[in-house]
């Protein structure tokens, strides 16, 4: 066998082959070099698809190079086997990229080194069954030389997974992020270089007109003709490009972060197809540099911890100057005592020797020293000169950003005021409809704008007595039919922030990120966001309701109907709440509407609130953690959600989950602060495959669609079955299909016939007309509708009554409840009695010891795990894979409810 020429009929090594299978032969060289040989000559063969099969089963390989450089599906004309080698490529490449997944995931260095190394190696963005790339697994996994290494190999870490999460989003800890953020932005220099030159663009009714347009620092302006650019007057119009996509057409198409679409083409002279490359080009460039530099995600404040200032490093070398100087001093004298009492005669000449040197390498040390130290100086004093001019530019920019936003808005209010009285609301309207759109929203950093605005003056406060009177009532747990009852207000009403300017603020804060702005503890509410998130819960009668409904779509109706209602306690709301401490819990127990949560901040940066609640019937789960992303745009700013939301149902077998929508907060600068949630929400039954599509309505130029949902209801076979609609503000319908879409065509109808009419009429004929209320469309059913607020709501900062119950403890809660809960915070119990400055003071101490706390544990090497220690606390939840969608979540790690606190930190 072994002698056979190799230069013989391929029939031989086929022979060979057959014989070695037969045989079984078990040597794994023979094997290797036979399935070799013989896969790259049996293909020459005809009518063998039987042998190439057995060779192949027998992990021949399919991408072997002969001697001509020609791998066997370059030598076969049989298009059957040729299918099959290919498929047998791909199945090759498959499992490498699935070993090279692996090794990320699990830290095998080596493995992953030999296969990055290989002559092919495999796809280094390949992706697993969730989208994720190796630098995703190893990110997620905290597996740093691996992550580097792939790096060093171009790892792409912008690719989103199915969960829309890059690299970053994954990253557990400040040091991966600094590996995946320090490689994302190698090379990337703090200005990008201008581009000009001529255009021609689109406009809606003017057509193709010719523009000088100008790329310069991420932001797109066009002017009229090129003096006008050069001069920088006259500009026709200007868009950041953060998060801008363009497209490569005969034309291009640029669309911007707010959805706008701008055309654009160049002159067919002078090679056209290289001038809009070059365009194309350039605008990618100023697009990743504006999306960097625009987009505000916390970074740690572990690293200004850390930062030491130039003088401190004064001092450093100054006290190594001394003892430097010291220590010649000290050789000089060692030298003088060996002259003079003759040692030198009877020391070795090596040693004198030595001795001179260690003190001319001692005297070249303190002058290097004395040389650095004037280098840090000279810099210290140039940065002083900078800082103070960047400090002037900022100065000036604020207050020209301040005029431009006030005349902006007054241009919207003419706007407004100027048009049809009954296409539009009044221009008083208008202001207070959006006006009195406030929401919460998840962040640490977010919420110090978010709940920022004026609100109107308070009328009366709470007697000494009725203050009184509430305390002693909270001391009795009060029961009516065996049902605890709770209380109906607050100890004392909030404080009117009329004295109180957010820009004030916030022009002092230019440049910096939006985590380390600190805002006054008369923007709070007495509860912690934690508290914020189990307003979620309010409504958990539709939860029940959708247990008791045998028909799957009936319960994906009430769930829908639940995730709106769960942000409807949001309304008005002006105050924001406090920043959950790094292990604050939060637990509630209802019995009167049948379940029981808990919540934990479980991290700080970024900041993380997970939470967990269940029937107390064991009838449902519902849990998620809430982590937004952030991003400023000037006049406003964005948060959009991080985080999923699931529900589980037991009885049913089935699990929905959703994201919440997006929320953009207006007016940060001048006028009234407003929000308004906007976006997509995609509600999922896992089990039965039905979805429920939401649209949140943005509030648009004349608020027509302020605060309006609608969505509908697709079976398993993405056919519509309903529709629903309403306001997350006030209340839920479903109708059937046909009769929606039907009202929806004469709606659409009748306002046209409307704007033909051009009829006009008074103020008071617009204000009855309600042009923002919902209309109900006739054979609607409806599904939910928000509980009237108490009548003291506006003096107790807008609370629900849910809210009001919140933050109330009486001595039986007080027993049962870890010292980490909410309720024991004395910030915000101080500012719930009403003393404004015993809470500020209580906030100021509970930060600075949270600080204190996190430089001893990176002093000390400590993270905080999510596992239980003595030192650090027991954690209630632990990061992982969401068991339904596979993202990754905050899940419950059980142990709460044995009421076993006494290893709990503490925090306060």
């Amino acid at each position: 066998i072994i002698i056979i020429n190799k230069n013989r009929s391929c029939f031989y090594w086929c022979s060979l082959m057959i014989i070695i299978i037969v045989l079984n032969i078990s040597s794994a060289h023979w094997l290797s070099v036979c399935f070799r040989r013989s896969l790259t000559s049996v293909i020459q063969l005809s009518h063998i698809n039987e042998v190439v099969m057995l060779l192949l089963q027998y992990d021949a390989c399919a991408s072997v190079i002969n001697g001509m450089a020609q791998i066997p599906k370059d030598i076969t004309q049989s298009a059957e086997i040729k299918s099959m080698l290919e498929a047998a490529e791909r199945t090759e490449e498959r499992k490498l990229e699935e070993q090279l997944l692996e090794a990320a995931r699990e830290g095998a260095i080596s493995t992953l080194t030999r296969l990055l190394n290989m002559k092919k190696p495999p796809n280094i963005n390949c992706t697993d069954l969730l989208g994720n790339t190796p630098l995703h697994c190893a990110a997620y996994r905290g597996q740093k030389q691996c992550a580097v290494k792939l790096l060093q190999h171009k790892a792409n870490p912008n690719i989103k997974n199915k969960n829309d999460q890059t690299v970053f989003d994954l990253a557990n800890d400040a040091e991966m992020k600094q590996i995946i953020t320090g490689n994302v932005m190698k090379g990337m220099t703090r200005h990008v270089k201008m581009f000009e030159g001529p255009l021609w663009k689109s406009s809606r009714f003017f057509g193709w007109h010719s523009y000088w347009v100008v790329l310069q620092d991420g932001v797109l302006s066009w002017y009229p003709k090129q003096s006008d650019a050069d001069s920088n007057t006259q500009r026709q119009g200007c868009k950041p490009l953060t998060q801008a996509q363009s497209k490569d057409n005969s034309y291009f198409t640029i669309k911007c972060f707010d959805n706008s679409v701008h055309h654009f083409k160049v002159s067919q002279k002078n090679n056209p197809e290289a001038t809009r490359k070059m365009w194309l080009e350039a605008i990618e460039e100023h697009s990743a540099f504006s999306t960097h530099y625009c987009s505000q995600d916390p970074d740690s404040e572990e690293e200004d911890d850390n930062v030491v200032s130039v003088h401190e490093l004064s001092d450093s070398f100054q006290r190594a100057e001394a003892c430097h100087q010291r220590l010649e001093t000290e050789m000089l004298a060692l030298l003088s005592m060996v002259k003079e009492d003759g040692l030198a005669e009877r020391l070795p000449a090596a040693i004198v020797q030595k001795l001179k040197e260690v003190c001319e390498a001692s005297s070249e040390t303190c002058s290097s020293l004395h040389q650095c130290l004037g280098l840090f100086s000279k810099q210290e004093g140039a940065r002083s000169v900078k800082l103070k001019q960047e400090v002037e530019k900022n100065k000036i920019l604020s207050e020209a950003l301040q005029t431009l936003a006030t005349e902006h808005h007054e241009l919207e209010q003419s706007v407004v005021k100027g048009s049809s009285p009954r296409s539009v609301l009044s221009g008083d309207e208008f202001y207070d409809a959006l006006s009195g759109s406030h929401v919460c929203l998840r962040s640490v950093d977010f919420k110090s704008v978010l709940y920022c605005s004026i609100s109107s003056n308070l009328s009366g406060r709470m007697s000494q007595d009725d203050r009184r009177g509430e305390e002693e009532d909270n001391d009795e747990v009060a029961t009516v039919n065996g049902v605890r009852k709770h209380r109906s207000s607050l100890p004392a009403p909030m404080f009117s922030r009329n004295d109180f300017s957010i820009w004030s603020i916030l022009r002092k804060c230019i440049g910096m990120e939006l985590s380390k702005i600190t805002m006054p503890v008369i923007f709070n509410e007495p509860l912690s966001f934690l508290q914020r998130l189990t307003e979620y819960m309010e409504h958990t009668n539709l939860i029940h309701q959708a247990n008791a409904s045998d028909d799957s779509i009936e319960r994906m109706k009430c769930v829908a109907a639940f995730a709106v209602s769960a942000v409807a306690s949001q309304w008005e709301r002006t105050g924001k709440p406090f920043n959950p401490l790094l292990g604050e819990t939060y637990e509630l127990v209802r019995d009167d509407l049948g379940f029981r949560l808990i919540s934990e901040q479980v991290s700080h940066h970024p900041p993380v609130s997970a939470f967990h609640a269940e029937g107390l019937q064991k009838d449902f789960v519902f849990h998620g953690s809430i982590y937004p992303k952030l991003k400023f745009w000037g006049k406003s700013v964005e948060a959009e959600p991080k985080g999923i939301i699931t529900l589980e149902l037991p009885k049913h077998n089935e699990a929905y989950t959703w994201m919440n929508p997006t929320c953009c907060v207006h007016n940060i600068i001048v006028g009234q602060l407003w929000i308004e949630q906007y976006g997509n929400v995609e509600v999922i039954n896992h089990r039965t495959g039905e979805k429920c599509c939401l649209s949140f309505k943005p509030c648009g130029l004349f608020g027509k669609e302020l605060h309006k949902v609608e969505g509908y209801i697709l079976d398993k076979s993405k056919k519509k079955v309903c529709n629903l609609y309403g306001k997350w503000t006030e209340c839920m319908y479903t109708v059937d299909t046909a009769t929606f879409e039907t009202h929806k065509k004469n709606d659409k109808k009748a306002s046209e016939d409307k704007k033909s009419s051009k009829q006009s009429s008074d103020s008071e004929e617009t204000l009855q007309s309600g042009g923002d209320l919902l209309e109900v469309i006739p054979g609607s059913q409806l599904l939910w509708r928000i509980a009237p607020r108490p009548v003291n709501s506006v003096q107790m900062y807008n609370f629900t009554t849910f809210a009001m119950q919140l933050n109330e403890l009486d001595k039986e809660i007080e027993a049962v409840i870890p010292k980490t809960d909410s309720r024991l915070r004395p910030d915000i119990r101080a500012m719930e009695n009403g003393d404004i400055d015993l809470a500020s003071e209580e906030k100021k101490r509970l930060e600075e010891k949270q600080r204190a706390a996190r430089k001893n544990r990176s002093k000390s090497d400590d993270e905080w795990k999510t596992s239980r220690n003595v030192a650090l606390g027991p954690r209630w939840f632990h990061q992982g894979p969401n068991p339904h969608n596979g993202s990754q979540d905050w899940l419950f790690s059980s142990g709460y409810w044995d009421r076993d606190y006494s290893q709990v930190p503490d925090i306060y």
